[in-house]
């Protein structure tokens, strides 16, 4: 039973595609019932899910307005009570030259990807403090340990995630919260569309992969399970890249 989260209440942001999708998916088999907040998400989704026997509900929100998450957060409690699971797994990407990258962009990515992400954390987490248990998994990125090329806010943003999220486990750690990063390597999402349509940059990432291919979202399902369930009880402050051997190489 480690692994069980079958009756929990797990927030996923950026539940709409891509990875937090997957991470959806995978929790609601799991038997864990869904807070996600996003911009828009489909009702096909929202009616998928539920078909897992789980509770589903999906907040309208947009992260780049990361002052308005205590109400958000505030609204969720006062209707479910308890959260047990959060999941920070909502980004944004600008790319550009970076002599070329605006003031507004760069203010765009960092409240998105890190302000938001604290915020959400800090929110969560004094609930889940008072409670004396929680699970705070935050989406890093390869990002976190390398420059890339033409994203310098992305980098930024995701180097401050990753070092958060250490300082919040030194905190949190010895009052039942566990705060943990996963890092994704290359996965075919829609905010790498630009990369998979690349040949010359697809074909040279795909080479470094030791795996021989990008991620797929259910290639993160399993991570996070494991970090959101007791398994992980005496795991703090960890950044697990879930990379097709990237980082090994």
């Amino acid at each position: 039973m480690l692994f069980d989260i079958k009756g929990k209440n797990a927030i996923i942001t950026g539940a709409s595609r891509g990875l937090g999708l997957g991470v959806a998916e995978g929790f609601a088999e799991a038997g864990a019932n869904l807070i996600l907040i996003s911009r828009n998400m489909p009702q096909e989704i929202l009616t998928k899910l539920r078909g897992y026997g789980v509770k589903v509900e999906a907040y309208s929100f947009d992260l780049s307005e990361p002052e308005k998450i205590p109400a958000l957060i505030e609204q969720v409690l006062s209707e479910w009570g308890r959260i047990d699971i959060l999941v920070n797994n909502a980004g944004a990407q600008r790319r550009n030259n970076s002599v070329d990258f605006t003031d507004e962009d760069w203010d765009f990515v960092l409240d998105v990807n890190a302000k938001s992400v604290f915020v959400l954390c800090r929110e969560v987490g004094r609930h889940m403090i008072q409670n004396g248990y929680g699970k705070i998994i935050n989406f890093a990125s390869l990002l976190s340990y390398q420059g890339g090329f033409r994203v310098p806010a992305y980098a930024a943003s995701k180097g401050a995630v990753m070092q958060f999220t250490k300082s919040l486990s030194n905190e949190w750690a010895k009052l039942g919260v566990n705060v943990n990063c996963i890092a994704p390597g290359y996965f075919d999402t829609e905010m790498n569309v630009a990369l998979v349509n690349d040949p010359a940059r697809n074909e040279q990432i795909t080479m470094r992969i030791p795996a021989g291919r990008w991620g797929h979202p259910e290639d993160v399902v399993g991570t996070a399970v494991y970090l959101a369930s007791h398994a992980s009880d005496y795991v703090h402050g960890v950044t697990l890249p879930v990379d097709g051997g990237w980082m090994g190489r």
